[in-house]
């Protein structure tokens, strides 16, 4: 996929061609951009719509402190999705599966226009946190690096479906 491909994808085609990006282009993604598709994310199911996400972009300083052992591939882009505790562990557990619901969903529409995405958990570790300045109150759920792909990798193969489905009477 190349910048400013009409791939014209259907849902399906975005889902299965989606890769995870390991190595960046360096050329950088409009900001606009990334934030119509964070804008777009947000219709993410979220229980009692309690919104848990935000994000921090990270600049230079920041990301060197990271000190990530690919650089993030060389991504132009790389931020932090963080998601709200809540007040009890059932919120918690909800919201940090809204949140990874409003990842995946920001993923798709990048990989629909030609744009990849690598999901570090660089962030999750307190020394990391810290550098990130991440409030008690949040779980880390993903580092995002963000950019054009220098190189797609093939599809790694699944389990068939069928060997994880269970029925019950």
């Amino acid at each position: 996929m190349n910048k400013g491909e009409n791939h014209n994808m259907n849902l399906k085609e975005v889902i299965t061609s989606r890769r995870t990006i390991k190595k960046f282009k360096t050329e950088s993604i409009d900001r606009n951009r990334i934030l119509s598709w964070l804008e777009d994310a947000s219709m993410a199911p979220n229980h009692k719509m309690t919104e848990p996400w935000e994000m921090i972009f990270i600049g230079p300083e920041t990301r060197a402190k990271l000190n990530h052992k690919t650089d993030f591939g060389s991504a132009p882009t790389v931020f932090a999705v963080v998601s709200k505790k809540g007040s009890t562990t059932i919120e918690r557990e909800e919201n940090m599966a809204a949140t990874a619901c409003f990842i995946q969903n920001f993923m798709l529409e990048a990989w629909e226009e030609g744009v990849g995405v690598f999901w570090s958990s660089i962030g999750q570790n307190a020394n990391n946190r810290a550098i990130l300045s991440i409030p008690d109150d949040f779980d880390v759920i993903g580092v995002l690096a963000v950019g054009y792909p220098e190189e797609i990798p093939t599809a790694k193969p699944r389990t068939s479906i069928s060997e994880k489905i269970k029925e019950l009477s």
